[in-house]
């Protein structure tokens, strides 16, 4: 039996060194989940992993896209089905690690066969996006879909402007095309959340933001912010970043931002996946016993 390992949990939970001891116990590269941590420009910010990790473990799936590459869910679930499919050829057991919750539901589950958007159309949504603003857009996608709209966060861009993408391409309802229908994989799936008390995960979060500046987030937000209308850059840490930059906030402002929303995000992540019946929970020190549950699991 091949079997896939899922590592998840909230954002600074402490994913990161406990998948190399994963991926070094079952003899795996460290598949990413983190959407935002293909790109290569956005290391800091991200917290990719460092070199010395990528080098002590294999990463697949870092740093491959550039700010301006087009790139899905949809996409992320065939290459990482291919990935798979040429590990599990030579091997029985692989990892994959982060806390995109789309994307781990991509490769576990699948995403919906909704078709692929052709380039004409997506500069013509964005180029809309961007001179009439996104509650145009949204109330656009009301009258076309009034199902997607009520269940859509339609404060995303990312999920309005791709709803009306299909919407104009097919000439059918963004919603008609998602069924919800979870695909089943050749391989067995594990997957292991890392959760911490709340006042434990929200001062990890507010350490590695200030980390992030001294490492130089700054540097790393101007180096791309030319580019800061891309999906890729439309999340915490760089938002907030650029309002410094523009002279809007003052650093301190800017950083207490950061915390803040990256604690919104962790809290909207654990409602994720805690309604994830397949998902057993450890605390990220409990290594041995991460150890024990995989063990038993595989055998």
């Amino acid at each position: 039996m091949k079997n896939l390992v899922v590592l998840t949990g909230p954002t600074g939970v402490g994913k990161t060194e406990l998948s190399l001891s994963l991926a070094e116990f079952l003899h795996s590269p460290v598949i990413n989940a983190d959407s935002r941590q293909l790109y290569a420009e956005l290391e800091i910010g991200t917290a990719a992993p460092t070199p010395e990790q990528r080098q002590r473990v294999e990463h697949r799936f870092v740093g491959t896209l550039r700010l301006t590459d087009y790139y899905s869910a949809a996409q992320y679930e065939n290459d990482v089905l291919q990935t798979l499919e040429t590990l599990f050829a030579h091997q029985d057991h692989a990892l994959l690690s982060g806390g995109s919750m789309m994307y781990i539901d991509a490769v576990c589950k699948g995403i919906d066969d909704i078709p692929t958007v052709d380039a004409e159309t997506r500069d013509l949504m964005l180029a809309r996006y961007r001179t009439e603003g996104l509650n145009t857009l949204a109330d656009e996608l009301r009258l076309l879909d009034p199902t997607y709209y009520n269940e859509a966060d339609i404060r995303n861009p990312k999920r309005v402007i791709h709803a009306l993408e299909i919407c104009y391409m097919t000439g059918k309802p963004y919603s008609s095309f998602r069924t919800h229908r979870t695909k089943k994989r050749p391989f067995q799936i594990i997957k292991i959340g890392l959760q911490r008390e709340r006042e434990d995960l929200y001062r990890r979060i507010n350490d590695r933001v200030e980390q992030m500046v001294e490492n130089g987030l700054i540097d790393e937000a101007l180096r791309v912010k030319a580019y800061r209308q891309t999906n890729a850059l439309n999340t915490v840490g760089y938002k907030e970043i650029f309002r410094y930059l523009d002279g809007e906030w003052t650093l301190d402002f800017a950083k207490e931002k950061i915390k803040q929303n990256t604690r919104i995000y962790s809290r909207k992540q654990m409602t994720w996946l805690r309604r994830d019946p397949d998902m057993t929970w450890f605390h990220p020190d409990q290594t041995e016993d991460i150890l024990n549950f995989i063990r038993k699991a595989i055998q």
